[in-house]
């Protein structure tokens, strides 16, 4: 067996045994004393393409969960797709990578939202596919309307598709409660009605049935989760994200209006509160298996270098200015209180198996000719190259976890 080296990594892997099945892992693994680090864990273009695993994944589950099943460090997923309920997405997970994901190793993009308990009883449309009521609820919102409902509501809004404008004029609605804020938790499937319907509301304060004179503002509290412009699928090609849709959205506000969509909360990859969220659910994994030592270090593995490589080091950059207090200057609104951290670092792992690629170059890799590659990101975060360089680069997750392993010199 020979040594593997990345195509832009720069350290060796050593050679390794093959190992056959999960049940072998005894033969290799030692005991380790508590760990000290822990895994963030990207899903799509990490662990699996579309609805296929990446063979890598299955090898790096088998060095991460020891002969009894259970995971050697903390593990939680984070991932910015949210068309599906959490406990679903554990037993998605599960069933693909041969060993028990529990739901709370597992981070939507919109499950920081559960934090911003000040809307939980206000009247909130929602956007997205998927069981979205169920999630909104999931998340402590108790009245929501969704962009279906609103729509057969007021059917005479919807006028794109000309097989779905209504044949007579109905009667203009005067019961329907109005709209107090809006939740925006993936890309939906009709965007034209959505992005219509959405403007309705913000640009009629909750009243799509009546028209204003001049759109309010500020206007109604806007939560959006998942700013990815682009994922990857079983497609050549990456393909659109939500934060494709939000950049539609916020383009129509700025071009009808003269002014800004400003939102209340945006969630997922990179946002800072995702990552103190997978913080604390790293910290209480660690509590329950009854490891004593603080984890001090976290790995997030990603395929994204907007969002996976740029969160994981601004977070760490979090991290190092909430040593000197000066964390509040990342984090504006206090909503997520700064509290005492064992976390010290936060080190960024790009895998080349998803959206980047080092062939793919001027989209998500560097631009041809050394020119700065274009910025994906949303534009509330503002560009600085140097948090798109991942800490490391290597081929997979499984070279991922063994660089950690090593590092942390911990047995392969």
């Amino acid at each position: 067996m020979t040594s593997s080296l990345c195509k832009r990594c720069f350290f060796f892997l050593p050679p390794l045994p093959s190992l056959d099945s999960c049940g072998d892992n005894s033969l290799f693994f030692s005991l380790q004393n508590s760990p000290t680090f822990g895994f963030l864990l990207d899903i799509d273009g990490v662990l699996v393409r579309g609805h296929r695993v990446i063979p890598a994944a299955l090898e790096a589950f088998r060095r991460l969960v020891n002969s009894q099943g259970q995971l050697r460090v903390p593990v939680v997923f984070v991932t910015n797709a949210g068309n599906i309920l959490q406990h679903s997405k554990a037993q998605e997970l599960s069933a693909l990578l041969g060993c028990k994901v529990d739901p709370d190793q597992v981070i939507l993009s919109h499950s920081p939202m559960k934090l911003f308990s000040q809307y939980h009883d206000k009247r909130m449309l929602v956007s997205g596919q998927g069981p979205v009521v169920e999630n909104a609820q999931a998340l402590g919102f108790q009245n929501v309307v969704t962009v279906d409902e609103l729509r057969m509501a007021f059917p005479i809004l919807d006028m794109v598709d000309l097989e779905r404008r209504p044949k007579t004029t109905p009667l203009l609605r005067n019961d329907f409660p109005a709209i107090e804020g809006v939740l925006l938790l993936g890309e939906p499937v009709r965007w034209e009605t959505s992005l219509q319907l959405i403007m309705d509301v913000l640009l009629s304060n909750g009243n799509p049935g009546t028209g204003l004179a001049t759109a309010p503002y500020p206007h109604l509290p806007v939560l959006a989760s998942n700013m990815d412009l682009l994922w990857m699928a079983e497609a050549k090609m990456p393909r659109f994200g939500h934060g494709t849709f939000l950049l539609c959205l916020e383009t129509i506000y700025q071009k009808m209006t003269g002014k800004e969509l400003r939102y209340e909360g945006l969630m997922g990859k990179p946002s800072i509160l995702t990552y103190q969220y997978a913080e604390d659910l790293i910290r209480q994994q660690a509590e329950r298996r009854g490891w004593a030592a603080p984890i001090q270090k976290l790995y997030a593995v990603g395929d994204n270098p907007m969002s996976d490589v740029y969160g994981a080091n601004l977070f760490h950059q979090y991290l190092q200015m909430a040593k000197h207090g000066r964390a509040e200057e990342l984090v504006p609104g206090g909503l997520w209180k700064q509290r005492p951290s064992a976390t010290q670092s936060c080190a960024s792992i790009l895998v080349c198996t998803g959206v980047y690629s080092p062939q793919n170059l001027g989209s998500t890799g560097p631009a041809q000719g050394g020119a700065e590659p274009p910025f994906h990101g949303h534009r509330d975060f503002n560009f600085s190259p140097g948090l798109m360089e991942a800490s490391h680069v290597v081929n997979d997750v499984n070279e991922a976890v063994q660089l950690v392993f090593h590092q942390e010199g911990w047995t392969l």
